[in-house]
């Protein structure tokens, strides 16, 4: 099927994002064909949607476990590649901007990618926490391999909450090769998510900001992060990421944030862009 948006559609820069958080089993990007694969949660099962970006619209496949699943797996997908941002809202706020100008005037399109399952992505931020993306993505794929499930296409759909709420935090970390702090919350954060906590755009995110704070091992820089990839919060601003700062002449997050206050209500967009430029392109 065809997923229509208002083009133009920045698909190099949403293709190396892509490829540079692929957790292998679960998903594979193949940049040269312009295609994505990945598991995505369906309500009667995990299923896999392949997707080849364009510049004016998005051809997706999905294999689904059951037909009903279509329009939560579709919007999903839409909610994932942000299909319904308008690029001219952003040019019209950050366009002229001595830092964001360049880099919109270069990528126009440029998307804030989310993400298709709000518990994944969450478990991966923590995985990821002061370590290199790359290191992350093995430590998930280590993960997806010890206690995920068989999806269609030789994927591995990610393990649910109640899953790793019923591991022992040591089994964690002898499975995924992290430390035992890093294993506790991994297992608090699927024991909440299995006790009613949602990380998803329909949630109150200040209430579910509270909430993933009060986690042990949880942090800002994870709360915020997860806010704007997942919650879909268009103004969140992950001051204390590193990347984020390098690309601000190295400053510290109380300047970061004091520089992109000229940036609301579209931070969000103004972060990827600088991410885009300093990690991904």
């Amino acid at each position: 099927m065809w997923l229509d948006l208002v083009p133009p559609f920045a698909v190099d820069a949403a293709l190396a994002a892509l490829a540079a958080h692929a957790v292998p089993g679960v998903e594979v990007v193949d940049v040269d064909a312009g295609r994505s694969t990945r598991t995505v949660p369906g309500g009667h099962g995990p299923a896999v949607v392949s997707v080849r970006l364009g510049e004016d619209r998005v051809d997706a496949h999905l294999d689904l476990a059951h037909p009903d699943d279509e329009p939560a797996v579709v919007a999903l997908v839409r909610r994932w590649l942000d299909l319904d941002h308008d690029p001219a809202a952003v040019a019209d706020v950050l366009g002229d901007d001595p830092v964001l100008g360049p880099l919109v005037a270069a990528r126009p399109g440029l998307r804030v990618l989310g993400h298709v399952d709000g518990f994944e992505a969450a478990v991966s931020t923590v995985l990821g926490q002061q370590v290199s993306l790359a290191a992350a993505r093995t430590f998930t794929a280590r993960l997806v391999a010890a206690f995920g499930t068989p999806a269609p296409g030789g994927l591995t759909a990610f393990p649910r909450p109640e899953t790793l709420a019923a591991v022992d935090p040591d089994q964690l970390r002898v499975a995924v090769r992290v430390t035992g702090a890093r294993a506790r919350t991994v297992h608090a954060l699927a024991v909440a998510c299995a006790d009613g906590l949602t990380i998803e755009p329909d949630m109150d995110p200040a209430e579910t900001r509270h909430r993933l704070l009060a986690l042990p091992g949880i942090g800002p820089w994870t709360a915020d992060y997860l806010a704007l990839r997942v919650l879909g919060d268009r103004d969140a601003f992950p001051a204390g990421d590193l990347v984020l700062r390098r690309a601000l002449g190295g400053v510290g997050a109380a300047a970061a944030r004091a520089t992109a206050e000229r940036w609301r209500p579209v931070r969000a967009y103004a972060v990827t862009h600088l991410w885009t430029a300093a990690a991904y392109l």
